[in-house]
């Protein structure tokens, strides 16, 4: 199959809250010889301040940011939703790009209305992600790679020090093609110095697979960093599913405790071996390419207690009720913002046919089309772009009532929890990259411009 690799380059850190400015990809065949590639870009959406240390990092000019000849992040996640079609079937790969980069897409894609939000999931696609199997080469077969060390004498796992010490040759770091050209060298090196690895790793893409490796109750080796440490492996089995979401496994850490001991446990005892550490149990998704390997040499005693937890049907439904005690989900309650509702259950069957109409309307039909819409959050959304990008169709009071919310969103207080970036916090940061000296003054001053005239306080 194709690896399709991508990167991005974003306005900040949230994927709620931020946005893509830059999409860049390399469609490759599966001994990774290029097909095709592509480097896109778009202008910022109308209500976003950009992070000054995102744009400092990433060296995008403000002036980028409304060029007129970009187009729209609407127009933008049109182009990529089309183009992850074309592209389709393949491996979306990237450089943690299951934690971020995929993040950043579905929420794109979410905000402005595409019909569905998954497509480098569904129509054959599957995911994977460099930085985790960098990991498991670590773990496993540290001779592979070269591994570069700060000051400290740690490990550091960065795209842009770990290709370069790898053989990499002008990586423009925090550019994203740059960035999809080094990660498609480290995938080359691994695949080639550890092809049985790298076709384990790559199994795990697919979460039936994964699924089938931990239903057996069997030790496995679970890679990943834990406590933030460099990475390691744990032997671990099956303890169960999270009874509301059967793409999260709990596993019980078969060197952490002898399951055996806990059959007789009181509710108390249970819930204080939750705290202890090592963690007996943790939890990880089936569906976001867990780095589980084959042991390399299994123990007496870890099969012993993997059989004791897989004749204990009783004691892994308390485990998990206790896992769940000790480490409350969110409220059940929707989140305040419509971002955060992402996963509030999926469209109906009607609000999906109207997704599609939606995408080929014109601005008209799209204001007309909104109050149409059976789910909420699709109603909020679109009124939203109508007044990003058809102002000129707002009634009056509409067109107050939007500009009031755009201010208040950019006025937050810096006291008030907020997770996108205001124009308090955009200032603060500001005025400690000055102090830092770390960046270019002239850059730092062209971002403190823009802000004070594309975002003014009075919105």
């Amino acid at each position: 199959m194709n690896f399709a690799f991508f990167d991005l380059e974003t306005t900040g850190t949230s994927p709620a809250f931020d946005h893509p400015l830059q999409f860049a990809a390399i469609l490759t065949d599966a001994e990774f010889r290029e097909i095709e590639r592509v480097n896109l870009r778009c202008r910022l959406a109308p209500h976003v301040i950009p992070s000054p240390q995102a744009l400092a990092v990433t060296g995008v000019r403000p002036h980028q940011l409304v060029d007129p000849d970009l187009p729209s992040l609407f127009e933008f996640a049109q182009a990529l939703t089309e183009l992850v079609s074309r592209w389709s079937p393949a491996i979306w790969t990237g450089f943690n790009s299951i934690r971020f980069d995929e993040e950043m897409l579905r929420q794109m894609f979410y905000q402005n209305l595409q019909p569905e939000i998954f497509v480098t999931q569904f129509n054959g696609n599957t995911r994977f992600d460099i930085m985790t199997a960098v990991f498991a080469v670590f773990q496993r077969r540290p001779d592979l790679l070269k591994w570069p060390v700060d000051e400290t004498g740690r490990v550091r796992f960065k795209l842009d020090r770990l290709a370069p010490e790898n053989g990499f040759e002008g990586h423009n770091a925090h550019d994203a093609l740059g960035d999809v050209e080094a990660t498609i060298h480290l995938a080359r090196l691994i695949t080639e110095r550890a092809p049985d690895l790298w076709q384990q790793l790559l199994a795990n893409r697919d979460k039936s697979h994964v699924q089938a490796q931990l239903d057996q109750f069997e030790p496995v080796e679970l890679v990943g960093r834990f406590g933030g440490g460099p990475p390691k492996a744990i032997m671990v089995c099956l303890c169960g599913y999270a009874a509301k979401n059967q793409n999260q496994a709990y596993l019980f850490d078969l060197d952490a405790m002898d399951p055996a001991e806990l059959i007789t446990a009181s509710d108390a005892d249970l819930m204080a071996a939750m705290d202890a550490e090592p963690r007996p149990l943790r939890s990880i998704s089936i569906n976001k390419v867990p780095m589980l390997l084959p042991p390399a040499t299994v123990t007496d005693e870890q099969r012993r207690r993997a059989l004791a937890l897989a004749e204990a049907p009783e004691l892994r439904q308390r485990l998990i009720a206790a896992m769940a005690a000790s480490y409350p989900a969110d409220s059940d309650t929707a989140p305040q913002h419509v971002e955060q509702q992402i996963f509030n259950g999926f469209y109906g069957w009607n609000d999906k046919a109207r997704l599609k109409e939606f995408q080929g309307a014109d601005w008209p039909r799209r204001q007309e089309m909104v109050a149409t819409f059976e789910d909420a959050r699709l109603r909020q959304l679109g009124s939203r772009l109508v007044a990003f990008y058809a102002p000129n169709l707002l009634s009056d009071s509409d067109r107050r009532r939007y500009i009031a919310w755009r201010r208040d969103r950019w006025n937050a207080s810096t006291d008030t929890e907020v997770e996108w970036m205001t124009l308090g916090k955009a200032r603060q940061a500001l005025l400690e990259m000055k102090a830092a000296s770390a960046q270019d003054p002239a850059m730092l001053e062209e971002i403190e411009a823009f802000i004070r005239v594309a975002v003014p306080s009075g919105g």
